[in-house]
């Protein structure tokens, strides 16, 4: 089956392997595409939704992200991008297998070393306002894992110490933070820069940012922290409409709506024949 080239579009990034695969099961029809400089999507439908997807896995780093995400973006033209995965956390009542919705982005190592020591020059990438609202949503209906609402920080650091020099900076300069993982500025970035798209970052809690990092990667903690936020990724995307479509609460469907007598087809597709008549015309 071929997917609709009309179909909205949204874009999920991964970094590795197992967050995609977390992904590509819920994605139906699915078909390999390769852009012209190499970088491979797959694209199908998600079922009980509006969306066609389109999954692609990057490989690690926030720079890296920000390059291939642009790329993708300008060939897709998505209206959503989300990065889902896994993440350290960096809260106590943040729980392996819980899943952080960042309110917004952090990139922690932007500042300036001067004489007097390093100055934090903060840069915070808000998340978009529809897909947390729509988050906020899902996740009242979901029974099965934990959803947090905080700030994620976006550092080229894989964080196994508590107690090193990175953790106390974080700590000090970026406390609010719920988790911390290494793409979620590039595809934030890579949105915004875009035309201002819809740009949410889903991760999964795999460990505790600390010395048992390994025992719980080992555990198979990534496993579940990827299938959890694939999981609360896809609840998010039932919730959330295309543009022009109206809200998933309405009373009326996004088909078609009545108006005295008129029906408006906006947001729409109607296949066959229509007889109109001159407003004002009876």
């Amino acid at each position: 089956m071929s997917v609709p080239e009309t179909q909205p579009t949204v874009l999920i990034l991964t970094a590795l392997a197992l967050e995609y695969a977390a992904v590509r099961p819920y994605i139906e029809d699915r078909e390999e595409r390769v852009h012209h400089d190499g970088t491979r999507v797959e694209i199908g439908l998600l079922p009980d939704s509006p969306w066609r997807v389109a999954i692609s896995e990057l490989g690690v780093g926030a720079e890296r992200t920000a390059s291939l995400a642009t790329q993708l973006i300008e060939w897709l033209k998505p209206q959503a991008v989300f990065f889902v995965g896994v993440a350290g956390g960096l809260k106590s009542d943040i729980g392996i297998g819980d899943v952080v919705v960042g309110t917004q982005v952090y990139e922690i190592h932007g500042g300036k070393q001067t004489s007097d020591g390093f100055k934090v020059r903060p840069r915070a990438l808000p998340s978009s306002h529809a897909l947390e609202q729509a988050a906020r949503s899902a996740a009242r209906d979901l029974d099965d894992v934990e959803v947090h609402f905080a700030p994620i920080a976006t550092g080229d650091v894989v964080l196994a110490d508590s107690e090193s020099g990175i953790a106390r900076f974080i700590e000090s300069h970026y406390n609010d933070a719920g988790a911390i993982e290494m793409e979620g500025s590039g595809a934030a970035n890579a949105a915004r820069f875009s035309g201002q798209l819809d740009a949410l970052v889903i991760r999964g809690v795999s460990d505790h940012a600390n010395a048992a990092k390994p025992l719980a990667d080992a555990g198979g903690s990534q496993k579940l922290a990827a299938t959890q936020a694939a999981s609360v990724t896809m609840a998010v995307l039932r919730k959330h409409l295309p543009r022009g479509r109206g809200s998933a609460d309405s009373e009326e469907g996004p088909q078609e709506r009545h108006r005295g007598d008129h029906i408006d087809f906006r947001g729409g597709i109607f296949y066959g024949p229509v007889t109109g008549k001159q407003a004002g015309g009876r």
